[in-house]
Formats: structure tokens, C-alpha cells, sequence
């Protein structure tokens, strides 16, 4: 069975959602959970109900290399 991006968060089953120790406490976080076949899951932590994104690892990798160098700081500045 293939699983399209958009799908309800909770449809995935139980996984173990982190999100990075930097969140504040007003919800202003995403959470990552990898699945059994290696995807990771990405929600938004206000709405852990709603649809969760999913991505291959190298696509994880390559987005967590480009934060890593600042490549989207343009984005929050």
C-alpha cells in the first residue's frame, strides 16, 4: 500500500513524534516520527490530528543539510 502526502497524521499509527528541544511553548513547532519502512512523517504540533507530510530519507536529508547552512534562514529573518 502506497501512502500520499496530506494523509491524517493519526491514519499513520502509533509512532513516536519528536520535535526539536527549541519550540517554544506556544506551539510554534513541527514534529518529525519515522515510520517502520523508513518515511518520516512531519505535522504541525498544534494540530496533531490534522495531515502529516511524508518523506523519502534522502529527501529529509537533503532539506536538514540545507537548514544546516542556512539555506532557508532568508525565510524567517
Amino acid at each position: 500500500m502506497k501512502i500520499k502526502n496530506g494523509v491524517a497524521a493519526p491514519s499513520l499509527g502509533d509512532l513516536t513524534w519528536v520535535k526539536s528541544r527549541y519550540s517554544g511553548a506556544q506551539g510554534n513547532c513541527v514534529e518529525l516520527a519515522r515510520l517502520t519502512d523508513g518515511t518520516v512523517a512531519l505535522r504541525n504540533s498544534r494540530d496533531p490530528g490534522g495531515a502529516a507530510l511524508l518523506f523519502t530519507p534522502a529527501e529529509i536529508t537533503a532539506m536538514f543539510a540545507g537548514v544546516r547552512d542556512g539555506e532557508f534562514d532568508h525565510l524567517v529573518d
